[in-house]
């Protein structure tokens, strides 16, 4: 059974007249009389009665009415649904954000682009580093906002959006918010509260390490707000990317010899074919006016 016999059985069922139901259809009374034959050959009988020039559903025509019709119904709902797609319409993006990138520039390029594009819904799950590379291989995720120490392997494409540094972050009335910038030394033995999905953290120890210099830690934390909320409270200093820091009562201070940063991208799979929406959201990722480095003196 073929779509355009229900087509051309719909039409005739409507109008009960081989000519009418032709062009209705836009094709000859032949074709339109050979498809109907073919299908009723498949379907075991009559579908239509003619008698003369009077036409008459059968009782297998009547039968097979609601079938057919709900075929096409189906077969127009899907038609539509890509059309849909194909113009940003009730499409959905699923986007993956590093749990480390600051909430409130993933906020700010989610609004631009539901903006520009109000007929997508976005969906904006934050994970560690490493599960997100995996779902996005897996292509549980469309795209993912992230950045990584030994950069990417060749399954992904990416296209930096900003640059951060990784600052000390401290309460008002610890020594370092009184100095211009910390260098690593002054580091030594100090309290240290973790942000337990740091994935540069271990890059960062290892540069440390290799100075002489050794924190505590003494606190550590998957959630940024409690990382923050211990770090306010005198509890050990933080390693923060810069735009990550939300809390206005903590200071901020550049970390200097050695400094540290990131480039946080935009990332997809290599030679995956990008739905429209995909497409979309790379454009206003590209035009999206990202942060620079602030003055910290």
């Amino acid at each position: 059974m073929e779509m355009q016999q229900v087509r051309y059985f719909l039409a005739l069922s409507r109008t009960l007249n081989f000519t009418r139901a032709a062009e209705q259809a836009g094709v000859t009374q032949p074709a339109l009389t050979r498809a109907i034959q073919q299908l009723e050959a498949e379907l075991g009988g009559p579908l239509f009665h003619r008698e003369g020039r009077k036409t008459h559903l059968s009782e297998l025509g009547r039968t097979m009415l609601p079938y057919f019709e709900g075929i096409q119904a189906q077969a127009d709902a899907a038609r539509s649904q890509a059309m849909a797609l194909k113009s940003l319409d009730h499409a959905t993006l699923h986007i993956g954000a590093m749990c480390t990138v600051g909430p409130a520039i993933v906020s700010d390029l989610v609004v631009a682009f539901r903006t520009a594009n109000p007929g997508v819904a976005l969906r904006v799950s934050d994970m560690a580093a490493a599960e997100l590379v995996e779902r996005l291989a897996g292509g549980d995720l469309d795209v993912g906002l992230f950045g990584l120490p030994e950069g990417l392997d060749d399954r992904f494409h990416a296209v930096p959006l900003f640059r951060e540094r990784f600052v000390v972050a401290v309460p008002r009335e610890h020594r370092f918010a009184l100095q211009n910038m910390v260098r690593a030394e002054e580091l030594h033995e100090e309290n240290y509260v973790s942000r337990a999905s740091c994935e540069y953290f271990d890059h960062a120890r290892q540069a440390f390490q290799g100075r002489g210099v050794f924190m505590r830690k003494v606190f550590s934390s998957e959630r940024d707000d409690w990382v923050q909320g211990m770090i306010k409270a005198g509890l050990g200093l933080g390693f923060i990317p810069e735009f990550s820091v939300t809390d206005p009562n903590l200071v901020i201070r550049e970390l200097i010899e050695p400094a540290f940063e990131r480039t946080i991208m935009l990332v997809t799979v290599r030679g995956r074919p990008h739905s429209p929406a995909v497409g979309a959201f790379v454009r206003q990722a590209r035009a999206f006016n990202w942060p620079r480095p602030r003055d910290l003196t």
